[in-house]
């Protein structure tokens, strides 16, 4: 049994870093397209009505202007080949929503050709706005009214619901519900199982992996976290929108339809 387990070895590591290199060092050198911050609403695949865009702007700039709170809404055409997570990920980082030092950005997107909705939240305000609560806003919300084709409803519900969690209290939205929690469902476990698996890969394989970690950190650099890669100044400095450096570690969620 040892000189099998041995013999399985090789290939076993063989493959594992096969897929490290395939979804670190490659994602890494690909570079993505992403449409220009013109404004507070950015609806790149124009679903949304010039009305819902017009009220939804005014919700985010009265937030921006009561709690010092960057809130981006956009809507996108494509995702260029990866998912909503990552590309939200370096979308942000190119952005730079929210302050720098306050990290107090939050970008909301809507993908709906890939049908895929996401809620990232900078650093600061993942204590205000959990990764649960992101999930029930995106659940109870949004996902209803995307997938009855309405992104008028399903945006400006989850838009103001993102901006009560966060303390705000948007002028004239008082007849959009709040979401409610639903009874049972779920897997309690969540991605346990998949943390023990990496757990066991690492005790058995970890330290073959090292160099390849090291390849990984010289080849991989221009994916760090959300913030100065971006953004220009703070709110609307010169008669244009912008962000303004803010930071973003992977808080937030994402669901689709």
């Amino acid at each position: 049994m040892p000189s099998l387990l041995k013999r399985a070895r090789l290939p076993l590591l063989a493959f594992f870093a096969a897929l490290f290199v395939l979804f670190t060092v490659i994602p890494a050198e690909a570079a993505l397209q992403f449409p220009a911050l013109t404004g507070r609403v950015v609806d790149e695949a124009g679903i949304l009505s010039p009305e819902a865009k017009e009220k939804l702007t005014a919700y985010l700039a009265e937030h921006e202007q009561q709690t010092g709170n960057q809130v981006v809404v956009v809507t996108l055409k494509d995702l260029g080949g990866t998912d909503i997570a990552d590309y939200g990920y370096q979308l942000g980082r190119a952005w730079g929503i929210g302050q720098k030092g306050k990290d107090n950005g939050v970008l909301i997107e809507i993908a709906p050709n890939q049908r895929q909705t996401r809620i990232d939240v900078g650093y600061k305000l993942e204590g205000d706005l959990t990764d649960a609560q992101s999930k029930l806003i995106i659940e109870n919300s949004m996902l209803p009214h995307f997938r009855k084709g309405d992104y008028d409803g399903g945006v400006m519900a989850g838009t103001v619901n993102v901006l009560r969690t966060l303390g705000g209290n948007p002028t004239g939205a008082e007849g959009i519900p709040e979401p409610r929690k639903h009874k049972g469902g779920g897997n309690p476990l969540g991605g346990i199982p998949f943390l023990i698996l990496l757990v066991i890969f690492w005790a058995v394989f970890g330290r073959h992996l090292w160099p390849l970690f090291l390849l990984g950190g010289l080849g991989g650099g221009g994916r760090g976290g959300w913030g100065d890669g971006g953004g220009g100044g703070w709110g609307s400095g010169g008669g244009g929108f912008s962000g303004g450096g803010g930071s973003f570690g992977g808080g937030g969620a994402s669901g689709n339809w």
